[in-house]
């Protein structure tokens, strides 16, 4: 690994179907925006042979632009995939937004692969979102490795940049992150820029010159192995502390020289295991070149140190009903588990379905069950059913190419599943199973939509439906309260995205129109109220006259209605009118147009007339008295309270407080969530936080992340419900 001296450029070339697990490696890049991972995939594919020169795509003995295959601005937001073959494996690279909006992508990504790469830029370091992917993957366990790419900065400094990676990443062991090469520098340029032209390799002590554009191996030079001194005794070290074989260390202390095939091993072992986190330097490669710097070492490092398929454990599975099944560790013979980790709509050729199979064999043409999780909470439909899946392909960019089959540790694009969706589970369909479903964040700014035209207005459900069968992250609510149809987002980029594949994917204009909260009302004291409707106009006319009491009750007692007529003043069969009258009236408010909630009405006294009361009447007569006993009390204006949960780093609790303090929010209590964390807990009013997943952003340099969850309707302000009902009509 790392350190192998042929690049075998014979065996590299695009994709194709595996025919064993071992054979095949899945590995995602993470990293921030800008730090340089879809130009890393690039010159990743150059130097396998999937690309004939950077930016150009050879396929068929035809060339065409790789930006017109798939626009640069589009993969900056969502999870694409890039199958290469290198030295006889298969290698799905899949590259991940740096757009925090994005993170469903992200986690797909995590999903799908079983190994990750930290694209780490030389110039801007590692940003606090990084971090938290990183704590992910350590919580399950995921190999990792970082690369340090933007070495054509006149500010990079590899060396410090490894320092930086060690803090961020090592915790309580720095010298588990350490690098397997030193970069190189060339002659000084008129600038004063040194550029990087190759790499010494600390284990092997062989020098990488990619000056020519090509990988050239040679022997380094008495100045530069002492250069590297240093730092190959610590990554000696450092691979025999992780190292299995208890006596290795005392070998190595005792000043004998430890076999370079020996280090190789458990350097690979250790980065399989995910305990040891080599760094490597990358660049792209020039124009005209055939390889990019670092590109060749770091595709070995996929094939010889991050683990096959085979050795990730199996899924937790179970069959729809619930009940528990085993499924032995990627299987190409076992019963068919298939993921659906992207769902993506293509003009021409329909949904095309990415797809991981961790267990049986994926075959074109063939029926297949589908399950899903009902997650009817953000729109999507529940999943039972059958489907026949079309071709199976190795997706490059836009471009398919036609698959045999797909194994158990592979991953391919599936064409014509119409109702599976990101999320759902494909298994055979006489034995349908469903596995434990991924973490997805909650989407939490919210953006009410209307359709611009009558036209936009018939598009606008199925383009909807479609939308949030692509994105898990979405939400879709059609609020009863409001009226207002909502997508709940993951932020402004997220949210705009959705715009844009409305209006040009799926052909709906929407206007954006102000978010609504569901505003309630109810009253502040006991207040009566008479109803009397009384009219007479030829023929039977209308009599109902009734006699209410209103009083409050405490938070979420809805409304209770209590008769108390005595004497029966109020016939027996009008009594359910006059309670349908109230509660048709408290639907429809009684100051300011929002629903009237936690009152007892009680009805005390009324009259009836023997021809002319009806249940229409009494129906009238409630709804007045309700509104007569309103216009003579104070009502109050309920805004729903939502309780917040915080987590952000030490140094911006004090920010985070002071802000929702601002809000009107009330500060209920902090604790420690591990270390340098904080758990900031607070009841903020929900027309205060609209846009918080957008300014805690913004407060935190994206490093804090919140829930929300309803608590309660409280009493606003009275300077701001009397500003709400100077707003709203006939109050």
């Amino acid at each position: 690994m790392g350190d192998k001296a042929n690049a075998h450029p014979g065996a590299a070339g695009r994709a194709t179907a595996a025919d064993h697990p071992a054979s095949v490696r899945n590995v995602v890049l993470v990293g921030h925006s800008g730090s340089g991972k879809t130009t890393l995939v690039e010159a990743l594919a150059l130097t396998a042979g999937a690309v004939n020169r950077a930016g150009r795509v050879e396929d068929g003995g035809t060339v065409s632009d790789y930006d017109e295959i798939e626009h640069r601005q589009q993969r900056s937001v969502q999870l694409s995939l890039v199958p290469v073959d290198w030295d006889g494996y298969k290698i799905n690279i899949l590259d991940t937004p740096g757009y925090a909006d994005f993170v469903g992508e992200l986690r797909a990504g995590l999903r799908a692969a079983d190994a990750a790469l930290f694209v780490v830029s030389a110039s801007d370091g590692v940003d606090g979102s990084t971090r938290m992917v990183w704590e992910e993957c350590a919580a399950v366990g995921m190999p990792r490795a970082i690369v340090v790419t933007h070495l054509e900065s006149a500010r990079a400094d590899f060396e410090e940049m490894t320092r930086i990676c060690a803090e961020a990443f090592g915790g309580d062991d720095p010298d588990a992150v350490l690098p397997l090469y030193l970069p190189l520098r060339g002659p000084e340029a008129p600038d004063g820029h040194a550029p990087v032209t190759g790499l010494i390799g600390l284990l092997t002590q062989r020098l990488f010159d990619y000056a020519s554009g090509e990988r050239k191996e040679g022997e380094p030079g008495p100045e530069q192995r002492q250069l590297i001194e240093d730092a190959r005794n610590r990554l000696i070290e450092g691979i025999i502390a992780e190292s299995e074989d208890e006596t290795l260390m005392d070998r190595y202390l005792g000043g004998e020289e430890i076999d370079l095939k020996t280090l190789v091993q458990d350097l690979e072992r250790a980065v399989a295991r995910g305990t040891f986190f080599p760094v490597l330097a990358a660049a792209p490669a020039a124009e005209g070149a055939r390889q990019g710097l670092g590109t060749v070492e770091l595709l070995e490092l996929v094939t010889g140190g991050f683990p096959t398929p085979l050795e990730r454990p199996a899924p937790s599975v179970t069959t729809p009903d619930g009940a528990a099944r085993e499924v032995r560790a990627c299987d190409p013979d076992g019963p068919l588990v298939a993921e659906v980790v992207k769902t993506a709509s293509d003009p021409y050729v329909g949904r095309v379905s990415l797809v991981r199979v961790f267990s049986g064999t994926l075959r074109p043409d063939a029926t297949v069950h589908v399950s899903g999780h009902g997650l009817t909470d953000r729109g999507h439909e529940d999943h039972d059913v059958d489907e026949r899946i079309g071709t199976l392909s190795a997706p490059f960019g836009k471009q398919q190419r036609a698959l045999t089959h797909c194994i158990a540790g592979d991953l391919a694009s599936v064409a014509r599943l119409n109702r599976a969706e990101t999320g759902d589970t494909l298994s055979a369909k006489d034995d349908p199973l469903l596995m434990e479903p991924w973490q997805m964040p909650d989407p939490l700014l919210p953006l009410a939509i209307e359709a611009h035209s009558k036209a936009d207005e018939d598009k606008l459900s199925q383009g909807l439906g479609r939308l949030v069968a692509e994105d898990p992250t979405m939400r879709l609510e059609q609020n009863p309260a409001t009226h207002q149809v909502v997508l709940w987002c993951l932020g402004e980029a997220h949210a705009d995205v959705a715009l844009e594949r409305l209006r040009n994917r799926y052909g709906v204009r929407v206007d954006v129109v102000p978010h609504k909260v569901s505003l309630r009302e109810t009253f502040a004291g006991t207040s009566s109220g008479r109803g009397r409707h009384v009219k007479q106009s030829g023929g039977h006319g209308q009599f109902a006259i009734c006699e209410i009491e209103v009083e409050p009750l405490p938070n979420g007692s809805g409304i209770e209605f209590v008769d108390k007529v005595i004497g029966g003043a109020v016939p027996r069969q009008f009594i359910p009118s006059v309670e349908k009258g109230v509660r048709a009236q408290a639907a429809r408010g009684v100051a300011a147009g929002y629903p009237l909630i936690d009152v007892r009405v009680t009805l005390r006294d009324g009259k009836a007339h023997s021809v002319d009361s009806s249940d229409a009447a009494f129906q009238t007569a409630g709804a007045l008295a309700l509104r007569e006993a309103a216009a003579d009390a104070r009502i109050h204006l309920l805004e729903p309270v939502a309780e917040v949960s915080v987590l952000v780093g030490d140094d911006y609790v004090g920010a985070v407080m002071s802000d929702l303090s601002g809000r009107r929010g009330r500060v209920v209590g902090t604790e420690q969530a591990g270390s340098g964390r904080t758990l900031v807990r607070a009841e903020v009013p929900e027309i205060e936080i609209g846009r918080y997943a957008v300014d805690l952003r913004s407060i935190s340099h994206g490093t804090a992340r919140f829930e929300r969850h309803y608590a309660r309707h409280e009493p606003m302000p009275q300077q701001i419900a009397d500003r709400i009902r100077e707003r709203t009509p006939d109050s």
